[in-house]
């Protein structure tokens, strides 16, 4: 079976070819998930619309005030290895390197990865831990979605006809703040997780902790935020009993479902223990 190509010159002309198309039609980012999909006969596009001229969706560059912004054509090589990446938090540079192997980071792209909306993958969970938010275009017109409002179920996302991720925004860390990524996997290196854990916490001159964010992937049908887990933490010195107690409470959050890297329960109670270990991991160099 064969597809029409066409390769857009700008972000307008892409909206309005995906839109044309209707579910038809399909952006091709850095194709790694598009043509998997295609070779298990998973997915058959009448039109592909590829973004790989749209200069405008490349990069990453350092906000004022701090924050970071992530272009959407951006591969995970460029991201894991960019300086002002590591500079924002090397804790986001880690879960870049986490996926899959160098060959797949150098292809693969965030706002593909983001669109593909596998709950297995390694960024989302981070992004989210950071408060990141989506920049959707829509023709001229823009909108911003926060990250984790973006992803509805296994491979489905809140992207309407006709509109196209265009970078994920990253707001200036709290003061004081650490963060950790987390990948637990009992196969290859460069396997999807079998539980992760994203980890955000600052601490305030008192001791205790003034913000948190806990985000785990692999463990539902989309990354999923403990914010039982965060309230836990939250004006809470960060002794051990307190993480451990904190970490407890991850299980009523999670809704996880049997795959070949565990079951159900497996899944748990190792959310329970990596969740404990991540933020032992962050809470460690500010015991001192």
């Amino acid at each position: 079976m064969t597809f029409d190509y066409v390769a857009p010159g700008s972000v307008a002309e892409a909206c309005d070819l995906l839109e044309r198309g209707g579910p038809d039609a399909h952006a091709l980012a850095g194709g790694t998930a598009l043509m998997l999909l295609y070779k298990q006969g998973l997915l058959r596009p009448e039109k592909v619309v590829g973004l790989s001229r749209l200069a405008e969706l490349r990069g990453v560059r350092r906000l004022a005030g701090g924050g970071l912004w992530l272009g959407a054509m951006t591969t995970h090589r460029a991201i894991e290895a960019h300086p002002d990446v590591a500079g924002f938090s090397p804790a986001l540079a880690k879960a870049f390197a986490s996926v899959a192997t160098i060959r797949i980071r150098n292809q693969a792209t965030i706002g593909g990865n983001l669109a593909h909306a596998d709950p297995a993958q390694d960024p989302p969970p981070m992004l989210i831990a950071f408060d990141a938010e989506v920049e959707i275009a829509h023709g001229a017109a823009k909108r911003a979605l926060p990250l984790g409002e973006l992803f509805r179920d296994v491979f489905e996302t809140a992207l309407s006809p006709g509109e196209l991720i265009v970078g994920i925004r990253l707001p200036p860390l709290p003061t004081g703040a650490r963060a950790t990524y987390l990948k637990f996997l009992p196969r290859t290196e460069d396997d999807y997780a079998t539980v992760s854990v994203a980890a955000r916490v600052a601490v305030a001159e008192d001791g205790r902790c003034s913000d948190a964010r806990v985000c785990l992937g692999s463990v539902g049908s989309t990354p999923v935020r403990s914010q039982a887990v965060e309230r836990a933490l939250v004006g809470q010195p960060l002794t051990d009993r307190v993480l451990a107690e904190a970490a407890a409470l991850v299980v009523g959050d999670i809704d996880p479902f049997d795959d070949v890297r565990g079951t159900a329960s497996y899944k748990r109670r190792m959310a329970e223990v990596c969740t404990r270990r991540a933020l032992a991991e962050i809470a460690a160099p500010m015991a001192h």
